[in-house]
């Protein structure tokens, strides 16, 4: 028995907006100006539903007047926006497929519904919530109707059984999409692909610091959950960090696939070799007509244009674990036993 599994538009691609930053509004502006919730509209850009650009000014992405136009101009705006956006979760998609809360939490475990956000509750447990139009395209898939009733096929209890959760990984999935879809910079697609990563392994597969430190200028912000160190920010971390052997292999691929493109076409910057680096001249003997004479205690000397630094190479890569340093270790044990005399 096969199940349809929801998936997702991957080819769907931005048009290329160009425009001034004066001719474009803050996402929370473009929000309200289109009767949606900034977690709805979050979404509805995710989805490629509503088009953003990059702030010259480095302030996130904004979103073209000519875009909000556009999307007040369609003919079901703004009941068919919102319908596009309606997000449900375990409860609400249960009902949705006429389903106890159970049978929905194991299709999700199964891969076979795909989330499009999470968050965590005050006990920081994940909430996850699904398109309700993902939803009811399953529902009324005729290949899914021996998944809404009766028993579960053995093979898949079995899986459900050994702790098999698609969850979080098809949510990265989707997250990686929505990333690629907002941009054709190379440099940025490869970051979207090492975001998904543990620093450990971007260090491994992009051996070049240049290269690394051209793909953290570029790294995508993740989205917050709790304040930075609290334990739902690190448990958010890992959710958002493949975790599957078979996917960080895939991923590892992609990024070095992703790097070779972006160094093909524009590589990283880096100094110029030691021997290329510019040096002063000897002063002549006599300046030259147009040089300044500077005075000094000796004379007058010709002067010279200050020398441009040379940038510091990137930090070194990261490493899984830092060996304890002994001798300090030892010496702190000894300042307490005798603190403690």
């Amino acid at each position: 028995m096969s199940a349809k599994t929801i998936g997702y538009d991957s080819t769907a691609t931005a048009e290329p907006i160009t425009t001034a930053r004066e001719g474009a509004v803050a996402p929370s502006r473009a929000a309200r100006e289109l009767g949606l919730r900034r977690g709805d509209f979050d979404i509805a850009v995710q989805l490629g539903r509503i088009r953003t650009l990059p702030d010259d000014g480095g302030g996130g992405r904004r979103v073209p007047r000519a875009e909000i136009r556009r999307i007040r101009a369609d003919p079901g705006f703004p009941d068919a926006l919102r319908r596009a956006v309606r997000t449900v979760g375990t409860t609400d998609g249960a009902a949705l497929l006429e389903v106890t809360k159970a049978r929905f939490t194991r299709l999700a475990r199964l891969g076979l519904l795909v989330p499009t956000t999470f968050s965590l509750n005050r006990y920081r447990a994940v909430v996850w919530r699904y398109l309700a139009d993902d939803l009811m395209a399953f529902a009324t898939d005729g290949r899914n109707a021996a998944l809404l009733t009766g028993r579960m096929p053995e093979g898949l209890r079995d899986q459900l059984a050994e702790g098999l959760d698609l969850r979080p990984r098809n949510w990265r999935g989707r997250h990686l999409e929505c990333l690629l879809r907002r941009t054709d910079d190379p440099w940025a697609r490869a970051a979207a692909v090492a975001s998904l990563l543990d620093p450990v392994d971007v260090a491994e597969v992009v051996g070049d610091p240049y290269e690394r430190s051209r793909l953290s200028r570029f790294r995508p912000s993740r989205p917050a959950h709790g304040s930075p160190g609290s334990p739902a920010a690190q448990l958010a971390e890992e959710l958002m960090t493949a975790a599957d052997p078979d996917e960080i292999d895939r991923l590892r691929a992609d990024l070095a696939s992703a790097v070779s493109h972006a160094c093909a076409l524009r590589p990283a910057p880096r100094p110029a070799p030691r021997g290329h680096r510019h040096r002063p001249a000897p002063a002549p003997a006599s300046a030259p007509h147009g040089h300044r004479r500077v005075p000094t205690a000796h004379g007058p000397r010709a002067a010279h244009p200050a020398l441009q630094p040379v940038p510091d190479p990137p930090a070194p890569a990261p490493a899984r674990h830092r060996a304890a340093e002994p001798g300090r270790l030892r010496g702190l044990l000894g300042r307490l036993r005798r603190g403690g005399t």
